[in-house]
């Protein structure tokens, strides 16, 4: 009993050293981060690579007319805001595989548009904080695979897919988001000729390729440590995430509409995958979705790997 407890005592004091050495690096290459303020686990944060701002996040970005843009491919999927009283805007996927963040305003509004490759998660924010408007840059760091964003006013750390603080002064803390959805660029375009699109941040860049060839099909997710989703479920699939509830993007390319919950799902059609081919444009088509409750709203959503949904909402309801 005694050798038993000893050895109890020992993996604790282990435990304790490895985090304490884990904060105590991360302090050292964020000074100023409040550590002592986190809704998480500091080990379940690991490096994605590149270091803070290593993925320079876009913060004045600039717009054409969509009817001038002739660089996007018809199939090529944009994130879309469409706000009453403002004209429509664009966030071609290209740019987000370079820069991943925006920080916009639209109709005196400060948002953060965001898209993490890894876990397909494509969201907006408002960016204020208890009336306080921030400005998101990318960390370098990777929770459960997904980017972990930071403000540059507190260094506090953010977890993309959830908008919620995780380390730091607002750790606890949620962002607001705002309804967006992926389509194609030549939908966004019909439809709204003379909405705005994302100019290209940098000038004689190679936008348009994908660094995460064949990423969606692949058996696993990149950098990703914990459970996979149960009873067989395909981790790479995509899922329609309202709430804490998904939808599988298969079941609604059979059915076309879906109405549950107090949601109505909708096919939309062509839409390239991101993460297939080379050329994005070129991509394996994954259909686009529309998500409104009852009035005609649009809803907050987002089309992310089930992997994605399963670690960020264990006790998610599967359609």
């Amino acid at each position: 009993m005694a050798r038993f407890s000893f050895l109890i005592a020992t993996i604790w004091l282990l435990a304790v050293c490895a985090a304490s050495a884990q904060t105590a690096f991360l302090s050292a290459q964020w000074p100023n981060t409040d550590f002592s303020k986190a809704t998480v686990d500091l080990s379940e944060i690991r490096s994605g690579g590149p270091g803070k701002d290593g993925i320079p996040a876009v913060d004045k970005p600039t717009f054409l007319v969509a009817s001038d843009e002739r660089r996007i491919g018809a199939r090529e999927p944009v994130l879309t805001v469409e706000i009453s009283g403002q004209r429509a805007r664009a966030y071609p996927i290209r740019y987000f595989m370079v820069h991943e963040i925006v920080n916009d305003v639209i109709g005196g509004v400060p948002i953060a548009v965001t898209f993490c490759p890894l876990c397909n998660s494509g969201v907006v924010f408002d960016r204020r904080v208890a009336g306080r408007p921030l400005s998101f840059g990318v960390s370098g760091n990777l929770r459960n695979s997904d980017m972990v964003m930071y403000d540059r006013q507190t260094e506090s750390w953010w977890q993309q897919a959830v908008g919620e603080g995780i380390v730091g002064h607002f750790a606890g803390r949620t962002l607001r988001q705002i309804p967006s959805w992926m389509e194609s660029w030549v939908d966004y375009r019909m439809r709204n000729p003379d909405g705005l699109v994302l100019n290209a941040p940098r000038q004689n860049f190679n936008y348009g390729t994908n660094p995460y060839v064949n990423y969606d099909t692949s058996a696993r997710p990149f950098l990703y440590d914990g459970e996979l989703p149960p009873n067989g479920i395909d981790p790479m699939a995509r899922v329609i995430r309202v709430g804490t509830r998904a939808w599988s993007l298969e079941r609604l390319r059979r059915e076309k509409r879906i109405r549950e919950n107090g949601v109505e799902l909708t096919w939309q059609g062509d839409q390239a995958s991101a993460l297939d081919s080379r050329q994005i444009g070129n991509g394996r088509s994954v259909g686009a979705v529309r998500v409104r409750d009852a009035q005609g709203r649009d809803v907050v959503h987002d089309v992310m790997f089930a992997f994605a949904f399963h670690a960020f909402y264990p006790k998610g309801t599967w359609h």
